[in-house]
C-alpha cells in the first residue's frame, strides 16, 4: 500500500499544477484577470520629480517636470540591452505619430552608446529622453523592470502603468483607452 501511495505523489503533485494553471487561465478569460497587471502606487497621484540629462549624441533634450507639465504624456522606460524593449518599438513608433500626446523616454540603466545606437537603428519615437544611468529616477516611478509605460495627464497625475512591453493588443485595450479618456474630459 505505502509502493502506491508514493507513486501517486507525482500525479497529485501534476494534477494540483493543473489545477492552478486551468484556474488562471478560466479567470483571464472570464474575468479579465491578469496576472502581469501590477497596479501603480502612484495611480491618481503626480508623478515623481524628474531631472534628467540628455542621451549625449542626439538633438533630443532631456526629461524634466517642465517637459511633462501641461501636456497628455507616455512615459516609457526602456533600454538598449532589452529584449522586450526592441519588441515594443514599432508600437511606440506608431504611438508617436499622435500629435496630441508627447511620448518621452526614461533610458534605464543603459551605456550611452548603446542607447544611441539602439535609436538610430531603429528610429526615435521619443520627444525627450532622460538618462538614468543609476535607475534612482525609475524607482521613483515604482519601476521595478523594462520596459515599463505610463500615461501621464496635462496635470502631471499618472493615470495607467503598463508592466511590458507594447503590443497591439494593450495598445488598444489599455494605452489607447487611457489617452482618449483624458482628451474627451478636456
Amino acid at each position: 500500500m505505502r509502493r502506491y501511495a508514493l507513486a501517486a505523489i507525482p500525479l497529485v503533485a501534476f494534477l494540483g499544477i493543473a489545477g492552478a494553471v486551468a484556474n488562471t487561465l478560466y479567470r483571464e478569460s472570464v474575468d479579465g484577470y491578469s496576472p502581469a497587471a501590477i497596479p501603480s502606487a502612484l495611480a491618481g497621484r503626480r508623478h515623481p520629480a524628474v531631472h534628467l540629462a540628455p542621451l549625449a549624441g542626439l538633438q533630443t533634450p532631456g526629461l524634466d517636470d517642465q517637459t511633462l507639465d501641461g501636456h497628455i504624456a507616455v512615459v516609457n522606460i526602456f533600454a538598449s540591452w532589452c529584449v522586450p524593449c526592441r519588441l515594443e518599438h514599432p508600437a511606440l513608433m506608431e504611438l508617436a505619430k499622435d500629435s496630441r500626446i508627447k511620448l518621452v523616454g526614461i533610458n534605464y540603466k543603459d551605456v550611452p552608446e548603446k542607447a544611441l545606437a539602439f535609436l538610430q537603428q531603429n528610429g526615435n519615437p521619443f520627444a525627450a529622453i532622460g538618462t538614468d544611468t543609476t535607475g534612482r529616477s525609475s524607482i521613483d516611478w515604482g519601476v521595478y523592470g523594462v520596459p515599463e509605460t505610463f500615461v501621464v495627464d496635462r496635470a502631471g497625475r499618472i493615470l495607467l502603468r503598463h508592466v511590458g512591453p507594447i503590443d497591439e493588443k494593450s495598445l488598444t485595450t489599455d494605452i489607447l483607452p487611457a489617452l482618449e479618456e483624458i482628451i474627451a474630459t478636456e
